[in-house]
């Protein structure tokens, strides 16, 4: 039986928010379980800085040396400030992004038994990011039908068996505390996902773990959102990460959350879900 295994994290936010003991122990869990691929779905960085940037790709160098990754922007990873509503150069934006961690915003990779679609929902301050809410500024998500049409057409360069696997920074569910999405019109998205067929979406963005099974008429798809390595998990909960087998037969997410006492990452809820 083909068993992909899958280390899912998001919201690292190297910076002043990071706590070292955690993405460290990270790194060590990584580089012991040795999983097929390493999962990065947005946040790196607190500022967009340069320093945040560089440290936020020694941990994905350590990463690679055992495992495939694939790495997507989070809205923290964008400096929208150089080009707001489109007014500027809007490459500016993205610019130490691809300068320290990938020029590729929309990356994809193929391993044995998945394929890994990622799309860029962090495009800053534009019009169709805009709500009535000022808090919203710079923190919601989209997805445009080009995006959409392009994930379509690499997945259906997949083999039959594939799991399908879209990785992307904001939540198209709404966060249990929080009661927001990240991502604007996610009925759609979602929707969308469905005629794809994609088995799994990797992102982050709540600050919340969680993981989802959304029901279409002939399948589901699995969402599994990371918590965040940082002080800045909701509500005062620990840091989280998520531990994916994926085999023909089934996704099994993993909930490892950060114990105080063990100063470690351990077991916590287990979900399995037919494909």
């Amino acid at each position: 039986m083909s068993v992909t295994t899958l280390f899912h994290c998001s919201d690292l936010h190297f910076g002043h928010p990071a706590v070292p003991e955690q993405y460290e122990a990270i790194e060590t869990l990584i580089q012991e379980r040795k999983y097929d691929v390493v999962a990065i779905s947005g946040d790196v960085s607190q500022r967009a800085r340069a320093g945040e940037f560089q440290r936020a790709r020694e941990f994905i160098k350590k990463a690679e040396r055992v495992s495939h990754t694939i790495v997507v922007p989070g809205n923290h990873d964008v400096a929208w400030w150089l080009a707001p509503l489109g007014l500027g150069d809007a490459n500016k934006i993205f610019a130490k992004y691809r300068k320290y961690i990938s020029r590729d915003l929309e990356p994809v990779l193929r391993v044995a038994g998945a394929t890994f679609v990622g799309l860029n929902t962090s495009q800053g301050v534009t019009r169709h990011t805009l709500t009535w809410n000022v808090r919203d500024i710079s923190i919601i998500g989209q997805l445009t039908r080009a995006q959409l049409e392009r994930a379509r057409a690499e997945f259906e360069h997949s083999r039959a068996a594939d799991a399908r696997v879209v990785v992307m920074h904001h939540n198209p569910v709404k966060g249990e505390l929080s009661q927001r999405h990240g991502l604007k019109h996610t009925q759609r998205i979602l929707g969308a996902f469905a005629e794809m067929h994609v088995d799994l979406v990797l992102c982050g963005h709540d600050h919340q773990e969680a993981v989802h099974f959304i029901e279409h008429t002939k399948r589901g798809t699995v969402i599994s959102t990371s918590g965040t390595i940082s002080n800045r998990s909701r509500g005062g909960r620990p840091s989280s990460v998520n531990s994916i087998r994926i085999t023909e037969q089934d996704i099994e997410v993993s909930t490892l959350v950060w114990s105080n006492d063990q100063r470690d990452f351990v077991a916590g809820p287990v979900k399995c879900f037919a494909r």
